[in-house]
């Protein structure tokens, strides 16, 4: 079964590349992304047995992110059905829709789709560390040609810095990877790079090598996760890509650079090395969210200030899990939860460019008046990004600042309540101005038709992450706890 999940998305991404029709393109789209949920959706009645003689196996860390690689992948894909309708019909050059559709570019967006979601799968399940390097290096190439899909300056400017400063970051890792090597060499033995051996040789690494391949991890797969000051990249590429790759990007691909360093923490942990790691992470989190706080207030574009809200995420997780305790429980319901309302927000930002033409805070207005669906999908969403309750986010906030006040990190717990509180000032004014502000004076447009296709996916996306603030489900409890045991150096 693990071997499908990898196999099924990337076969069928060759497959997109091939066929020279539109529909058949999106039903094999449609097809292996339902296909994938479904798989993934079996792994939790049973867990599959490792596959590529123990490369890959899926415990409950995996297993979290795997399925929420695949909830999202699947509303994107459907999304994406109503997004590249949209695009083919499009004249003119805007911000979010400027290139006329041939059969080539849907044949490479599609394709390149597919094969995303193979290697994030490959990352979610890799045990492995230096399989898990090859995962996240081929998410880069898989994702670049995503960004610049429409053919604009910018959009290539993005790709490019992307690939560049990612490939940066995935090099340091892999530096990183070579230390964890070296630090288990002794004159007689030699530990593999397997999870497993790592974890059962523990009290044999070198600690001197170890910390230095953590630091070089938490800066190189950091840099792919979006952690500031590594976080250069993510501002543009999610800015100037489709807005369903850009829910893809934040959702699902940052989680991926986040499993990594969550395994190597495994790592660290299990060598006595937990206070040293937690202090790099605990101050790389708070780095981030200042850095985020600094720009979302600042920011006039709202795609970009849902980026640097993905820097702010990004940030509270490497605290959550900084913290210890029951802050890497509240870390994994955190990145559980921020995957849910950003592709929602994404998704209800691609419908907001298709009805302004900007991506302009100031562009917008009105928007629950004359389109209220929408409206109201932005709204909550940017409510459930802040931390509001009743959304899933408050709880996981909630939880990380209870671990922190429980471990006695004081000062810690006070930068993350005054970050919060301004990210929460600085979003929550802009998407008020853009829902309720009147211009009189504005010039009138021609009412836009939201396609239900569009709809489907963020209604649900907002549903899955109001629910899980009102009740958390005693199955999804019991695995967050159990991979919450394994970062945490405890077994199953």
């Amino acid at each position: 079964m693990l071997t499908a999940l990898i196999i099924i998305p990337f076969v069928a991404g060759l497959l997109a590349f091939a066929l020279r029709a539109v529909r058949p393109r999106r039903a094999v789209l449609i097809g292996a992304a339902l296909m994938h949920l479904a798989l993934t959706g079996l792994c939790w009645l049973r867990l599959p047995p490792a596959a590529w003689h123990g490369w890959l196996l899926l415990d409950p860390l995996g297993l979290l992110f795997l399925s929420i690689t695949s909830v999202l992948f699947c509303a994107a894909a459907l999304y994406c059905v109503a997004y590249l309708r949209r695009e083919a019909q499009n004249t003119h050059a805007d911000y979010e829709a400027g290139f006329v559709f041939e059969n080539q570019p849907e044949a490479v967006f599609i394709g390149c789709l597919l094969v995303f979601l193979s290697m994030m799968t490959v990352a979610c399940m890799s045990q492995h560390l230096g399989l898990l390097w090859v995962a996240i290096e081929g998410t880069t190439l898989a994702s670049a040609p995503l960004i610049h899909f429409h053919r604009q300056h910018h959009s290539l400017e993005a790709a490019w810095k992307y690939l560049l400063i990612c490939s940066i970051g995935i090099a340091l890792a892999l530096l990183g990877t070579f230390c964890i090597n070296v630090a288990g060499l002794t004159p007689t033995s030699h530990v593999p790079l397997m999870l497993r051996d790592l974890l059962a040789n523990a009290g044999r690494l070198d600690h001197a090598w170890l910390k230095a391949a953590f630091v070089l991890l938490v800066i190189g797969y950091g840099t792919k996760m979006g952690l500031a000051p590594m976080h250069t990249w993510l501002p543009d590429a999610h800015s100037e890509a489709p807005s369903v790759v850009s829910a893809l990007l934040s959702g699902a691909l940052l989680n991926c650079a986040f499993v990594a360093l969550l395994r190597m923490q495994q790592v660290c942990v299990a060598a006595g090395l937990e206070q040293y790691t937690g202090q790099v992470l605990r101050w790389f989190g708070l780095f981030s969210m200042g850095v985020a706080a600094l720009m979302i207030i600042t920011q006039t574009d709202f795609k970009r200030m849902l980026a640097y809200s993905s820097v702010e995420h990004m940030g509270i997780l490497a605290l959550g899990v900084g913290i210890g305790g029951a802050g890497i429980f509240g870390a994994l319901l955190h990145a559980l939860n921020h995957s849910l309302a950003k592709a929602l927000l994404f998704l209800v930002a691609g419908n907001i460019i298709a009805l302004y033409h900007t991506k302009e805070i100031k562009g917008v207005h009105d928007l629950l008046r004359r389109a209220p669906w929408t409206g109201m999908l932005w709204l909550a969403g940017i409510l459930a990004i802040v931390g509001m309750p009743p959304f899933g986010l408050f709880i996981s906030e909630f939880v990380i600042l209870s671990g922190a006040l429980g471990q006695q990190h004081y000062l810690a717990a006070t930068i993350y309540l005054v970050l919060l509180c301004v990210i929460f000032a600085g979003m929550l004014n802009s998407a008020i101005s853009m829902v309720y502000r009147h211009e009189a004076h504005a010039p009138v447009q021609p009412a836009a038709r939201t396609t239900i296709l569009a709809l489907i996916p963020p209604v649900g996306l907002a549903v899955l992450v109001l629910l899980l603030g009102l009740y958390l489900p005693a199955w999804l409890a019991r695995v967050l706890t159990m991979a919450a045991a394994l970062v945490r150096g405890g077994g199953l």
